[in-house]
């Protein structure tokens, strides 16, 4: 069975199987001149990408540049394994996510917090990158991978600070990792296109998160490409979700943040309610609780609600003032 889809525009998208699971991190193929993949997801997920390649019919040798959205071990943890089996690659990442790849002590940790036990079976293992094997890209910083194409960076904060959008002129669209939220494909059979924000710890800030959706609207996105999970052909009902969701997602937060005192039941207490008004709109189009997407909503919004809580946290320590939406 092969393990990728065309996507059309000369890219190919091949499923990482991340959590065991079909359409829930993807690596996307770049077929121009300079062959460049976008994301590695985790570990576990090389053998996929690497029998997605040999399916495509492409070779490792001639893979030129590896681009990292950002550095979360869902996206990035699998670059220092996948590396290996690509002599004439090297690793494209935003400026602040470089020191990561070398030494990913801290990255480790972070994860662990989150992902506890788990830990080893999501991520492991996660091997450094040698410096130079690294590329940094800054905003507005551009990429020629063919006569025909030239990639342009973004900076992207909002789901963390160390996060790049990148543009690909020829589709028109933009590979957007975790900036304008997840797309859960398991709806798609059912005929409704869904996004939630992704607000992960530590770093989530909603207003970058806005500000990113504003500069993809500015430029004029005809598609975009999520780290989580294909590629949407429909931008603007992305964002139309993201700034529906996102001040609810704030909201819930806040007031579990007022209401409990731990930081356990601040994020149990965010998580159920999110959970309740998310399975409320899904009951409005005929989706009941006994849906598969149920399953990973559960753990999205178990995540999403650790980085409300930080958030909430760190704008009481700071005293900035609440957010307008």
């Amino acid at each position: 069975m092969l393990n990728f889809s065309e996507l059309g525009y000369r890219i190919s998208l091949i499923d990482g199987f991340d959590l065991g699971r079909k359409n829930r991190t993807g690596t996307y193929v770049i077929a121009d001149e300079d062959i460049t993949l976008v994301e590695t997801s985790a570990s576990p997920s090389v053998p996929h990408i690497l029998k997605g390649l040999n399916d495509i019919g492409i070779a490792l040798e001639e893979i030129t540049y590896i681009i990292l959205t950002h550095i979360h071990l869902d996206h990035a943890g699998g670059a220092g394994l996948f590396l290996q089996h690509c002599p004439n690659a090297k690793v494209i990442v935003h400026p602040k996510g470089a020191r990561h790849l070398e030494d990913p002590t801290r990255l480790i940790a972070g994860a662990k917090e989150v992902y506890g036990e788990d830990f080893d079976k999501l991520f492991n293992p996660i091997l450094t990158i040698p410096h130079d094997k690294i590329i940094v890209k800054e905003d507005k910083a551009s990429l020629q991978t063919s006569e025909t194409c030239t990639l342009t960076f973004y900076d992207t904060p909002g789901h963390a600070n160390h996060h790049l959008s990148i543009f690909d002129p020829i589709s028109k669209g933009m590979f957007s990792g975790d900036t304008v939220g997840v797309y859960y494909r398991e709806l798609e059979q059912d005929g409704i296109e869904f996004y939630l924000p992704s607000t992960s710890p530590n770093q989530f800030n909603p207003e970058a998160m806005l500000a990113a959706a504003d500069l993809y609207e500015s430029l004029d996105v005809k598609r975009i490409y999520f780290g989580h999970y294909g590629v949407s052909d429909n931008p603007k009902e992305v964002y139309k979700q993201l700034r529906y969701w996102l001040p609810i997602f704030v909201e819930i937060a806040e007031t579990a943040f007022k209401q409990y005192e731990t930081f356990k039941e601040q994020v149990a207490a965010t998580q159920t309610n999110i959970f309740d008004k998310v399975t409320t709109q899904l009951a409005t189009l005929g989706i009941m609780g006994d849906h598969p997407v149920f399953e990973i909503l559960r753990l999205d919004l178990e995540v999403s609600a650790m980085g409300l809580i930080d958030y909430c946290a760190k704008r009481e320590k700071t005293g900035h003032n609440p957010i307008q939406m």
